[in-house]
């Protein structure tokens, strides 16, 4: 927006076209609800301190209060200090809804500023950093709130709240608690609550090494209340601890379950034994509960005939995650042998092995489907916008129309999918595949590119470009899916070397063999989805050149985060060129997630990296690698919008140093919100120092996952 000086009242009375007429359509010839609509995607310390400055037009427009309502920082990275006690004191009155979720950078004394928004009725303050003195202060100046989110860290007394801080969290309805230390947090003094969500982050072990334990609680005001309650969710990390402290959480519900809950769910890696309180609530919810949203742990459903005796209505959130559920029970229990479920947004089978076939007990892992349990589910879940098939071998056999992508090609509102790899090969190798055989002629013209001799070439995705049609079913599905914005393609058998709260894993499970025939011709078939932001690619081992990444980078504009790992063979990284080419094309990739044995992180890298304008966040994750400290800086120097650069290679721990503070030293200052880690990814030190990350980037990009249908559709605003 050109800060070309004030411009008159009697220049709105001009038409459009007319102020234009001389150099062009000038913006402010456009209409105010066009002009309201552009500036809602511009961050709010720009409009209020930048842009309301230009001109008086502007600075009409920029208070309007469709923009100045709601007032959202979460990312919004070169938010500082001053910035934001500058946006409070000039609309601080008018905000009715802020968010600062994940502002980890800001003090506590600039987040306390918020008690300056006297009209707030939303907040959300995960990530920040309060004491609960600071919270109380803050709290008890919000007397309209109705919906917090904060993080309870070690520390926080509830018993430094004060009266008109109780007051207020009296009438608050929605709350979002992350738990960094066994406590109860605010939520005994949440009398209204109908909707808690919480979310499990305590560490076994303080940084001093003493084990952590939920007795720390007794003592503790424990009498949540639950009676108004519709929602509740709760999220665990990996650690007994975790598992202890929501149980205490539980305790209450199980005495007794609120008539208008609607929604249970409980994300838990890993093992939770149903305890007699546990199986005293399931039995609760059975009789007096219909539920629209239900996820439980897997030992709880695993072997039971719970699903059996719930009762649903209208549900638009199914997650059976890592469960033993077999495809009969999965048609008995929840779709009711084909009962109408149109109103299912979000199904999670991640995990789920046997899930679509009729017997768990019979069937082995690599054993074909049966097609006629995914075709029921197909019908009778139409609408269906948030599907998750990882983690599991799902493999068709032969049949016309019979195959796992064709009918899922009958879902048209997808719009996120996450498919084991080997699901998407085709029933049986052909031979006009040949995948092995690097093909020697050039791209499709439409590209308007040359390529290097000896690099497989994609056929074009659409039909109006020159080049044969792809026949393969995956190209089919894709062709079928034009809206899809969210596609994880991940091995059936992949870990990365990263995982939570654990020293990295040294060794991986070989690649399902069905996946040897998908590569780098599946690859460009994922070009076709011209509304693609999201992508995930893992352990895909007949990519050969990577040329496929090319014509993604080429068609896929929309594309905001990318995450690959262990493409191609796991000894050498055969794909750097074609990365290097696509990343030209990538001018709105904000997040970058890379993990390959063996990588070179070298000069051509950053260089090729460098051209993505838009890059926020990079983590490389690469055991036995290398990097080039000098390229690192001059990538960083190159690229203002970084703010977050996890570096985890096989170098030594003294060049991991010295490069980190480095880093530090030269774009602390110019970036409030940087944050570098640099580290040798099989140091025993690693989890330390994975516990110090800002939890928005370990959540989001640092630690991998499949996070298709991973919670329900907007679960907070």
């Amino acid at each position: 927006i050109s800060a070309s000086g004030d411009i008159s009242n009697d220049d709105d009375d001009m038409h459009p076209a007319a102020a234009g007429m001389a150099d062009g359509v000038h913006l402010l010839g456009f209409s105010d609800e066009i002009l309201l609509h552009i500036l809602s995607h511009v961050p709010s310390t720009d409009l209020i301190l930048n842009v309301r400055r230009t001109c008086r037009k502007l600075a009409a427009l920029c208070l309007d209060k469709s923009l100045i309502h709601t007032v959202l920082l979460q990312k919004d990275y070169q938010a500082s200090e001053d910035k934001v006690r500058q946006l409070v004191k000039e609309i601080g009155r008018e905000i009715q809804q802020l968010s600062m979720a994940g502002c980890y950078w800001l003090p506590g004394s600039t987040v306390e500023h918020v008690a300056r928004c006297r009209s707030l009725v939303k907040v959300n303050l995960s990530g920040c950093h309060l004491t609960s003195l600071r919270l109380s202060k803050m709290l008890s100046a919000l007397q309209h709130l109705r919906s917090l989110a904060i993080d309870v860290s070690p520390g926080f007394d509830a018993s430094q709240l004060s009266s008109e801080c109780k007051a207020t969290l009296s009438r608050v309805r929605e709350l979002k608690q992350t738990l960094f230390t066994p406590s109860y947090g605010v939520v005994p003094c949440c009398t209204s609550l109908e909707k808690l969500l919480l979310y499990f982050e305590i560490l076994d072990r303080t940084r001093e090494g003493a084990i952590l334990s939920g007795q720390l609680m007794v003592g503790q005001s424990n009498v949540p209340h639950y009676q108004n309650l519709r929602v509740f969710y709760a999220r665990l990390a990996p650690g007994y601890i975790n598992q202890e402290v929501v149980r205490l959480y539980l305790a209450v519900l199980s005495d007794r379950t609120p008539q208008n809950l609607h929604a249970f769910l409980i994300s838990v890696p890993g093992s939770f034994a149903e305890s007699g309180a546990t199986k005293n609530l399931l039995d609760s919810m059975a009789r007096n509960v219909v539920l629209d949203a239900l996820q439980l742990p897997k030992s709880w459903l695993n072997g039971s005939s719970l699903l059996q005796h719930m009762k649903f209505n209208n549900p638009f959130y199914f997650s059976f995650s890592r469960c033993t559920l077999s495809g009969g029970h999965l048609i008995q229990q929840v779709i009711n042998g084909g009962k109408d479920l149109r109103s299912l947004a979000s199904l999670n089978l991640s995990g789920c092995v046997h899930c679509l076939s009729p017997d768990s007990l019979l069937r082995k892992a690599e054993d074909d489907i049966d097609s006629s349990i995914l075709e029921t589910l197909v019908a009778s879940c139409c609408n269906l916008r948030h599907l998750n098939l990882s983690a599991a071998h799902h493999h068709s056999s032969e049949g016309l129309g019979r195959h796992l992508c064709q009918l899922l090609a009958r879902l048209r509102h997808l719009r996120s999918l996450s498919l084991p790899v080997c699901s998407v090969a085709d029933s049986a190798p052909r031979a006009d595949r040949a995948p092995a055989q690097p093909a020697m002629h050039a791209v499709p013209r439409g590209f308007g590119k040359k390529v290097r001799v000896g690099v497989q070439s994609c056929p074009s995705p659409f039909s109006g470009q020159a080049g044969p049609q792809p026949s393969s079913v995956f190209w089919s599905l894709l062709k079928n899916l034009p809206f899809l914005e969210h596609l994880e393609l991940i091995g059936s058998n992949f870990s990365s070397a990263m995982p939570r709260n654990e020293p990295a894993i040294r060794n991986s499970l070989p690649p399902c063999s069905r996946a040897q025939s998908v590569g780098d011709s599946e690859v460009a078939a994922i070009g076709q989805l011209a509304f693609l932001r999201h992508l995930t690619l893992a352990q895909l081992p007949s990519v050969l050149t990577g040329s496929g990444l090319v014509n993604i980078g080429l068609q896929c504009q929309q594309l905001r985060s990318l995450s690959l790992a262990n493409l191609g063979m796991m000894g050498k990284v055969v794909y750097m060129p074609a990365l290097s080419d696509m990343l030209k094309h990538c001018k709105r990739l904000r997040d970058l997630r890379l993990e390959q044995p063996y990588f070179s992180a070298n000069a051509q890298f950053f260089q090729a990296l460098s051209q993505c304008p838009s890059l926020q966040r990079l983590c490389l994750v690469s055991r036995s690698g290398t990097l080039q400290p000098d390229a690192v800086l001059a990538f960083m120097a190159r690229c203002l919008q970084v703010v977050m650069c996890h570096l985890f290679t096989g170098e030594s721990l003294a060049t991991c140093k010295s490069l980190q503070q480095s880093l530090l030293r030269s774009f602390q200052a110019e970036r409030p919100a940087l944050n570098v880690v640099v580290f040798p990814l099989l140091h025993e030190g690693l989890t330390d120092v994975i516990r110090d990350v800002p939890l928005v980037h370990l959540d989001e990009i640092t630690l991998f996952k499949s996070r298709v249908a991973e919670e329900p559709p907007n679960l907070w605003w």
